[in-house]
Parts: structure tokens; sequence; C-alpha cells
């Protein structure tokens, strides 16, 4: 991997004392304790914290964790790759950034400097539709893949039109979050009492707002099934109709479970996101690496399958992909990296895991991204006591 310089363009003004901080810096747990100390206290809440008592959050790094690596020797790894094909296009790594809202949270220029950072990686983008910065001026900026995250409208023509904006802008696919139909309970954001600074608003959904005039709130002594986002709803029809209005291939973000993978398919999908909101939504759902052999078998190939979730590490991308995913998506390290050295700090937290996926590659004895899942790397037949015993003997 080359050497990462400080990104800057004419619109975006480089970062001050970017040499010292990438010299500190050996990977991406540093970038997060750097951010905590950097970002106000409810704004850190908001970046970091999972619903309830965040239990969901901790299991989807947790597992990832638990998961040893058995390598494989010998094997020739010179011009290995990390490249792949996907729907259609390359890529240079298995290595997306996930749709997260309202990255002026963690700087001044929001999804600008994140969009630079992507294209000076070569690593995709999905643009969430609460960016604090339009989907059309990203897109004007951007040097990088990019994908438009979609939250079905409850306003049919108001989905149309965001389609519409995606499709003229040049974004390359729709990733329709489905796992998000209310806000999770965000206890941690109640605590550290956040609110949304000026800066930070959704401003793609502005053209919409009479429209859209709701609250997410729920009213004391009010029903959460009386809510009025509950009674719009998106389901498996809508979502079939959604992919009829598009020539764009369209994912569905939010899947964990194997019984949802065919009314999906059935409704012409094109890929699936492995997904449980980084922990976000709903508490005490399982580890999304620990669901993905089962959504990886229902899929049976027929469309690609990404995982996001608590990665933090080349090796727990290398997990992720011998379990059966095509890609990965990595969320909450871009917001530390982006808080802490703005677009350069992304670059920073994309290069490190690159590097640390192609090291952990080459001393797994992997040469591309199939010889991951061919290789057993994570073989269960290894993963009782008794068959560690035997396999030492």
């Amino acid at each position: 991997m080359k050497e990462i310089a400080p990104v800057q363009n004419d619109n975006i003004p480089p970062d001050a004392s970017l040499t010292e901080t990438l010299a500190r810096v050996a990977c991406l747990r540093d970038y997060e304790v750097r951010a905590r100390q950097l970002l106000p206290r409810a704004i850190w809440s908001y970046l970091q914290c999972g619903a309830a008592d965040g239990i969901t959050s901790r299991w989807n790094e947790q597992a990832l964790q638990d998961l040893p690596l058995w390598p494989r020797m010998l094997r020739g790894v010179a011009n290995g790759s990390t490249a792949l094909e996907l729907l259609g296009r390359h890529h240079a790594s298995p290595i997306l950034i996930a749709p997260m809202a309202y990255h002026a949270l963690a700087h001044r220029y929001g999804e600008l400097a994140t969009s630079q950072a992507a294209g000076a990686m070569q690593t995709g983008l999905v643009v969430s539709t609460q960016s604090s910065v339009s989907l059309e001026e990203v897109a004007r900026n951007a040097h990088a893949p990019l994908w438009f995250q979609l939250y079905i409208q409850p306003h049919r023509e108001i989905t149309l039109d965001l389609i519409g904006r995606a499709e003229r802008a040049g974004y390359q696919a729709l990733v329709v979050t489905v796992d998000a139909p209310i806000q999770g309970l965000r206890n941690a954001d109640q605590r550290a009492g956040f609110q949304l600074p000026p800066e930070a608003r959704p401003v793609n959904l502005e053209p919409y707002a009479q429209q859209l005039n709701r609250t997410g709130a729920v009213e004391p002594g009010q029903s959460v099934f009386r809510h009025p986002l509950v009674a719009a709803m998106p389901d498996w029809a809508s979502l079939a109709w959604l992919v009829r209005q598009t020539s764009l291939p369209v994912l569905v973000k939010g899947l964990i479970h194997p019984g949802d993978v065919e009314p999906a398919l059935d409704c012409g999908i094109d890929g699936i996101i492995v997904s449980n909101h980084g922990g976000r939504m709903l508490d005490g759902v399982p580890a999304t690496v620990h669901v993905l052999p089962g959504i990886v078998a229902a899929v049976g190939q027929r469309v690609p399958v990404l995982v996001d979730g608590g990665i933090r590490r080349g090796t727990d991308i290398i997990k992720c992909l011998a379990r059966g995913a095509d890609a990965v998506l990595v969320g909450r390290p871009v917001l530390h990296g982006l808080a802490v050295a703005g677009s350069t700090g992304v670059a920073h937290v994309l290069h490190l895991l690159r590097t640390e996926l192609e090291m952990g590659m080459v001393l797994c004895g992997a040469a591309s991204i199939a010889d991951i899942r061919e290789l057993g790397l994570l073989d269960s037949r290894m993963h009782d006591g008794g068959a560690v015993h035997a396999a030492a003997r």
C-alpha cells in the first residue's frame, strides 16, 4: 500500500497537525480513543451508542474477536490481490463505507470529507438518506463508487423523487434499509441530552418537509402501535414496488433471519446486506457474523451477500469473508477518523484496514478473496477442545 499523504482539493483545506496524528495512530481503536477525547459528550453518545443496554453493539465486536483463524502454510501468495467484482463493477478491495447519518457531527465538511477520502483509497461509499450534505453535492465531488442508502418513505412520490435524484447524480446502486421503521431505544442519547445541531440537518429530505411533518417521539400514553411511523411502515410489497421503479441494482440492508431471504429475493433485489444496524435499533439480536452463514446458505449464491457490524481489524474482514460474505461495510471507525483528522483520518482508517487485510491474507496463505472462502480458515471442526487437541497431535 502506498504511503498516505494529507488529502486535499480546492474545496476542502487540509487539517492541521496531521503528520503527528498519523505517526501516533497505530490501529482503528486508537482513532476511537482520540475521537472520544475530542468530541462533545452528547455527540459522542449519538455516534457511538447502541440501543438500550448496548448488548448487540458489544456482541458484534466480541463475536469477531472470539472466532479463531486457522492459517494455511507454505502457499505462494506473491502477486496476490484484494480486488473483486461486485454487482458487475471492479472494486479494489472488499471494503465499503457503511451508510451513516450526519457526518457533519464528526467534522465540519461532513460527507464531502468522507467521499474525498473514499476516492483517494478507491473505496465504495454508501451515502445516507440522512446525510448532512446533499446527495447531489457528494456526487459532484466524489471520485469513488457511490451507492445511495434509501428509507422507503411514507409517500411514494417522495421515494420516487429520491430514486430519480440518485439516478441523475450517478449513483451506482440503491441500498434499501428495512430494519429501522422506527428509531431504536437510545438511552445513552437521552442521558446525554443529545439534540441535532444546526449544521447537521437531513438536507436530502428538506424539500419534502411539509409532507414529512411528523415526530419520531412516542407521546406519553400513546401506544407505539398507533404511532404514524408504524402505520406507514413498508412491507414486502413496498420493496417489490421500489425495485420496479429503478434500473439501478437494489440491495436490501438489515436482514438477519434466513426466513427473510426468499421474500427479499422474490422482490427482485440484487444483493443482501446482513446488518443489525450496528446494534442501534433492537438490542439483544445476535451478532451479524453469527447469522451470516445462515443467510449465505439461504441465498445459495443467487445474489451477493455483504455484512457489517463490529469490524475493527483486517482480520475481522477475513473472518467475515471466510463465513461467506462477498464484501464488508465499515461504519463507526470511519466517523472516528473523520473526527480526529478529517478526510485524511478517514483515508488512514481505510489504509490501516486494507493493510491489515493484506497482511492477514499473506499470513493465512490466501492470495485472493476466493482463497479466503475456500481454504477453511474458520474450520468449524477445529472449534471444540477435543478437535484442537487432536489436531495438535
